[in-house]
């Protein structure tokens, strides 16, 4: 078959031999590329053609002619529309085999890094109802309002009355406050217009307390008949202890405001993982999998290989999560981190703790180390939990400079852990090894943990 027979949107048949981060399938027309959604390793697959270029194509499947041995049937009704959940035609074992597979090809091809151990994939034994976070868009479909989520690479929201992956608390809510929108007219925000009242509901659940937030994103100061909803969210869920009201009239994709008012109940709730307590906002960062986070930060805690005498950078240090288990085996744990709320909120969280040995900056990690060197404070152990862009290059120098024994670098971006490895392998460093964790079971996504060590270390 010659290249200048593949034609858009003919039918053709393809081994599927490989699969991209994005859990995409790949296979060759006459040595073009083609990625097909949908499609696993060692299918033969027929797919129509939607996207042609000179260097790839882009294949719709049509057909499974010869099923993977792994494949299964998804269990959401959502699946096929749904952009979240995009390996749920894939059994589990073999999802955690693809997450650690997708590690190691990253830092070898990206990375250079052939000789650093990765170790198998930490899965859960329930991966179900594990997010801890909810977000719906609201949308007006057919002039009914529609809460639910976006159908994949678009802006179109699909009803959703029930989601495998999100605490059943959640689910109970959006259909609460689905019903009164119906029932009171509440206007819908419109994207394209910008008119229209509510945006988004959000939903935070404490796992191991019950305690539940409802955030409700307007385009305006207030919500029509709001005191009738709030009594019907505390009839309907007695975990409910906080509910707010964010305001958002800007037009943008991001889903919360700055302002929130307070509807009901306290400003925070309050969640654990391991033995701390932690106090979550509508603006915290805190981990949407805490059974995943628990075992992630327990295996910080191992790779930072503390005795208790050692200073410890906590950088991208959030509300403090990281920061308090850290502390356990610290001499001092100092946090920083850009976002301001968020620095309130760790300090806060070691207040509630009795955590006595952390301290909170701030402030851009690459301007508050050289100011914390030239005091005399420097750091044994440096923990990096960046997001997904990973660090910048001026922070690494920043890094290699102040030379720490050990580095363990959290990444949710195997493609900038890789990057980021190189340029401080390149400087004096070896990364060790790499334990990956599924924090996001039924997804391509995968989190990693990693410990790097100075060549020359102190440290055992």
């Amino acid at each position: 078959m010659s290249e200048a027979k593949i034609e858009k949107n003919k039918n053709y048949i393809i081994d599927i031999t490989d699969m991209t981060h994005e859990a995409q399938g790949v296979g060759r027309l006459d040595g073009l590329a083609v990625f097909v959604d949908g499609a696993l390793v060692s299918e033969r697959v027929e797919v129509k053609i939607i996207k042609l270029t000179k260097s790839y194509g882009v294949g719709k499947l049509i057909g499974i002619l010869r099923p993977s041995p792994h494949r299964i049937e998804p269990f959401c009704q959502a699946y096929k529309r749904c952009g979240g959940c995009n390996l749920q035609h894939l059994d589990y074992q073999a999802q955690l085999d693809f997450k650690t597979g997708l590690v190691k090809d990253n830092l070898k091809r990206l990375g250079g890094l052939n000789d650093v151990v990765v170790h198998d994939t930490i899965g859960m034994e329930q991966p179900y109802r594990y997010r801890n976070k909810a977000q719906y868009p609201v949308s007006m479909v057919e002039g009914k309002a529609v809460t639910g989520f976006y159908a994949a690479r678009s802006h179109d929201v699909m009803q959703s009355d029930e989601c495998e992956i999100q605490d059943a608390h959640s689910d109970n809510i959006r259909g609460v406050i689905s019903q009164f929108l119906d029932e009171y007219k509440i206007p819908i925000y419109d994207e394209k217009s910008g008119k229209g009242l509510l945006r988004h509901i959000v939903t935070r659940v404490g796992f191991n307390t019950g305690e539940l937030m409802v955030v409700l994103v307007i385009n305006g100061r207030q919500l029509p008949d709001s005191d009738e909803l709030v009594r019907r969210l505390l009839e309907a869920d007695r975990g409910a202890k906080s509910i707010y009201l964010n305001i958002n009239t800007e037009k943008t994709n991001v889903i919360l405001g700055r302002k929130n008012i307070l509807l009901y109940g306290s400003e925070a709730i309050t969640d654990t993982i391991g033995p701390y307590k932690y106090m979550i906002s509508p603006h915290s960062f805190f981990q949407v999998n805490p059974i995943q986070t628990e075992v992630l930060y327990s295996k910080a805690l191992e790779y930072a290989g503390l005795t208790g005498s050692e200073t410890v950078f906590d950088l991208y240090c959030g509300i403090g999560t990281i920061s308090l288990f850290l502390s356990a085996k610290a001499k001092k744990v100092y946090g920083v981190e850009v976002v301001e709320a968020a620095i309130e909120d760790a300090r806060r969280n070691a207040q509630l703790n009795g955590v006595a040995n952390t301290e909170f900056i701030a402030g851009e990690a690459e301007k508050v180390i050289p100011e914390m060197c030239s005091s005399g404070i420097r750091a044994d152990v440096v923990v990096l939990d960046p997001p997904r862009k990973g660090c910048d290059e001026p922070l690494l120098k920043q890094l290699t400079e102040m030379q720490p024994d050990r580095i363990v670098y959290v990444s949710c971006n195997p493609a900038t852990l890789a990057r980021d490895l190189k340029y401080l392998c390149s400087q004096g460093y070896k990364a060790v090894e790499v334990q990956p964790v599924d924090m996001f079971p039924w997804s391509g996504h995968v989190e990693c943990i990693v410990l790097i060590k100075r060549a020359e270390s102190r440290m055992g």
